[in-house]
C-alpha cells in the first residue's frame, strides 16, 4: 500500500498500524540494535513510485522502518513524505549481483543499492524478523 503520510490521519495510522503492527517498544528496540535503515540509495522503482521521484530533481533516497508484522519504505518527494507499507506476508527481497537489493510487494518495486556491511546486516535482520514472523503463524 503506498500512502502519502505527510499530514496527521488517525485512521491512516490504525490501517497502517492494522496492516504492519505497531512500533517496537524501546527494549525491543535495544535488542534488535535499532529498527531504522538510515538513507539508502535508489537506483530504480515501479512506474508508480518512480512518477513520485520524478516530480522534482533531488537524489532519491528512502529509509527503512522495521515493525513487528512488516516494513516501512518511507521517501520523500517535492514537500511530501510517502510510505510503502508492506506486510511480511507480502514481501519479496531479492539481492541483486551488483550489491543491490530489490524489495517487491505487488505491483510496487524498489531496487536499492548496497554499498556497505551495515546495509547488508539490516536486510539480513529484515529476513530474520519476517522468518520470525512467518514461524509464529505456524
Amino acid at each position: 500500500m503506498l500512502v502519502n503520510v505527510s499530514y496527521n490521519d488517525s485512521k491512516l495510522k490504525k490501517e497502517i498500524d492494522a496492516s504492519v503492527g505497531v512500533p517496537f517498544n524501546l527494549k525491543k528496540r535495544f535488542i534488535l540494535k535499532g529498527i531504522g535503515s538510515g538513507k539508502l540509495l535508489v537506483k530504480e522503482s515501479s512506474p508508480s513510485i518512480n512518477s513520485l521521484f520524478s516530480l522534482d530533481q533531488n537524489l532519491n533516497t528512502c529509509s527503512i522502518e522495521l515493525r513487528t508484522k512488516g516494513i516501512i519504505v518511507r521517501f520523500r518527494s517535492l514537500l511530501e513524505t510517502y510510505a510503502l507499507v508492506i506486510p511480511y506476508y507480502k514481501l519479496n527481497i531479492f539481492k541483486g549481483e551488483s550489491n543491490s537489493y530489490t524489495i517487491f510487494c505487488g505491483s510496487h518495486k524498489i531496487r536499492l543499492a548496497a554499498n556497505s556491511d551495515q546495509i547488508h546486516s539490516f536486510f539480513s535482520k529484515i529476513n530474520r524478523l519476517k522468518a520470525e514472523a512467518s514461524s509464529e503463524l505456524y
